[in-house]
């Protein structure tokens, strides 16, 4: 199978489809993190017919479709980011064209946020607890001719670790990165 991991700097469910014996691609304006089948550039450069791919999993930029996010969209806030309104519509037209992708199958993960409103209500919300690690973190999935996923390994002793990551300049990196078990049962089950 041909797998396509929009929007992953880290490499982590590539690898994981990889290691299923199919050819997969991660793809990110950023270098990846693990090397391996990585294009740097624009997604939508491989949208073209001659790459048909059978698999798309999306990880777009959350920061102006998250929940977190509506605070910068209120009044108030107006006069010190005046370009938030375009930057948010921005954002879910490249949800949009990602959801839209000539690709049979399609899974498109975000946090909760503003996609429920303008496009419709995730598929389904998964926690990382589901899938072997004792951390929450919840986390949509909108899908397109694709099942959703099984818990693989529901763990207790949950905590909310990335949530309360100290600041540091790298801190949206370690939160944006797929969990290990995740990407597996994705591999597993989508593969």
């Amino acid at each position: 199978m041909k797998v396509l991991i929009a929007c992953e700097f880290s490499g982590i469910v590539r690898e994981a489809f990889r290691k299923k014996g199919h050819q997969a691609w991660s793809c990110d304006l950023l270098d990846t993190e693990i090397l391996g089948n990585h294009y740097k550039g624009d997604v939508k450069d491989l949208f073209a017919p001659k790459y048909h791919w059978d698999l798309m999993i999306a990880h777009p930029p959350c920061t102006y479709l998250t929940v977190s996010a509506n605070k910068w969209m209120k009044p108030e806030y107006r006069d010190r980011f005046p370009d938030r309104p375009q930057q948010r519509q921005d954002a879910i037209d490249f949800f949009m064209t990602l959801m839209t992708a000539p690709i049979e199958k399609i899974a498109i993960e975000n946090p909760i946020g503003i996609m429920s409103t303008r496009y419709r209500k995730p598929d389904q919300v998964i926690q990382p607890w589901m899938f072997g690690h004792g951390e929450t973190k919840a986390t949509c999935l909108w899908l397109k001719n694709l099942p959703k996923l099984k818990p693989t390994k529901v763990v207790s002793g949950r905590v909310q670790r990335l949530h309360y990551l100290p600041p540091s300049p790298n801190r949206w990196k370690d939160r944006s990165r797929t969990y290990q078990g995740i990407a597996d049962a994705m591999a597993e089950q989508w593969g």
